[in-house]
């Protein structure tokens, strides 16, 4: 069998470590499956462009080849800051989005990487599809593409042979995927090992930390968010949140809900969930009494609302990502 074709799509800015992760992980693989019995090439990639020379984010100067037809395009992120001017960035980009709109008409699987999907987007593949992103910007890809429908807490969403994928990382859960599928889990689960890449993810949710996504345009959410964080522990009661506010609880739901994209209580578990895992990760408190901290007098109960938040139960996720305070090592006696 001729080897699957793969292209990656470099472009100025682009992150060099997403041009070569997914090709170097399946080179892996296939050194796995050829230990297996398969001797034959699986996959060839190449780095494509529709520019002659490629500068990459941090300046990394990028040998390219010319766009060609392949059989799977994978389009890496870019470095998205907040003082990048994405109309521009995207809109000098054109020549991008025009290759990758002529593959996938071609027939071509498209993948993007964490914010590649933007470019997915500009394309147009997306509309009317489901898709995921980085959570840091998914909600400024929310509000850009409202005909997507955005699944923020995946890390690898496939849609009518279009594909996105979350952060960075989240572009070695797809290349697993992928192994998985054309090579089987055996050889998935051997390549996985070999590179210490964690091939059990499923979604984003316990790497999310809503401190670092920006906040323009939220007052009322805001404050409500603030108030609701520093009465974790109490009985959620909305009518005495209204009457905090001054506004009817109709009116509560609605302003918080256009703001937030979601209902206070939902807020309101998700802070608490926020809450837990920090303290599973820096105490070795009891789960109850974490439970307790944080306003959920059944530990039962607690334990279904964090692992529908972060599919993980409270004690797996300790395992996973609990950091003992370092202590120093007691002073040496000098003997006499």
């Amino acid at each position: 069998m001729s080897p699957l074709t793969i292209g990656v799509l470099a472009y100025p800015g682009c992150f060099a470590s997403e041009v070569f992760g997914v090709p170097d992980l399946l080179t892996m693989a296939a050194h796995v499956a050829a230990g297996h019995g398969s001797p034959q090439p699986a996959y060839a990639t190449t780095v494509l462009s529709p520019r002659r020379r490629v500068r990459a984010s941090g300046g990394s100067v990028l040998d390219v080849s010319a766009v060609r037809p392949v059989d799977v395009l994978i389009v890496p992120g870019f470095e998205l800051s907040p003082a990048l001017d994405l109309d521009a960035t995207l809109a000098a980009l054109g020549p991008e989005v025009a290759s990758i709109r002529s593959q996938a008409a071609s027939g071509t699987a498209v993948v993007s990487i964490c914010v590649g999907a933007f470019l997915l987007a500009e394309a147009g593949l997306l509309d009317g599809r489901e898709a995921t992103t980085s959570w840091l910007f998914a909600d400024r890809f929310a509000r850009r593409y409202p005909d997507v429908r955005l699944r923020a807490e995946r890390l690898v969403v496939t849609d009518r042979g279009v594909t996105t994928t979350a952060a960075f990382s989240a572009m070695y859960d797809f290349a697993l995927r992928f192994v998985r599928e054309h090579h089987g889990p055996r050889i998935a689960r051997s390549t996985a090992r070999i590179a210490l890449v964690d091939d059990a993810r499923s979604t984003q949710a316990p790497y999310v930390d809503s401190a670092l996504i920006p906040t323009v345009g939220r007052a009322f959410s805001l404050g409500v968010k603030r108030w609701l964080d520093q009465h974790l522990g109490a009985r959620y009661d909305l009518p005495a949140l209204a009457q905090e506010f001054h506004v009817s609880t109709r009116t509560l739901l609605r302003r918080f809900g256009d703001e937030a994209g979601e209902s206070p209580l939902a807020y309101l578990q998700s802070a608490r969930v926020r809450r837990a895992r920090h303290l599973l990760e820096t105490t070795d408190r009891t789960v109850a009494s974490i439970a307790a901290d944080v306003g959920y007098r059944d530990a039962g109960a607690f334990s279904d609302i964090f692992a529908r938040h972060t599919d993980r139960r409270p004690r797996e996720y300790r395992a996973l990502f609990h950091r003992r305070a370092d202590h120093p090592a007691p002073a040496r006696r000098t003997p006499p």
